[in-house]
């Protein structure tokens, strides 16, 4: 079953990035597959490539509301 990456795992991406630590790494701590962390550094990072986790996590919640809104 799908569910959506929490916002303390989208820190935890944010912090690892910063310490220079390997996507499949943090896959692993973060316990999600590589390429949800791939796809989440991919579809969450700015133009200039940093990812902001606040960002994510803002740009999640306004899909969620959305979604919800059209039901």
């Amino acid at each position: 079953m799908y569910k959506q990456l929490t916002s303390e795992q989208r820190y935890t991406i944010s912090v690892l990035l910063q310490n220079g630590m390997k996507q499949k790494d943090i896959a692993k701590a973060i316990n999600v597959s590589p390429s949800t962390v791939s796809r989440e550094i991919r579809r969450n990072s700015g133009i200039r490539g940093h990812y902001n986790w606040e960002t994510a996590q803002a740009l999640s919640l306004i899909h969620i509301w959305r979604c919800r809104r059209i039901e």
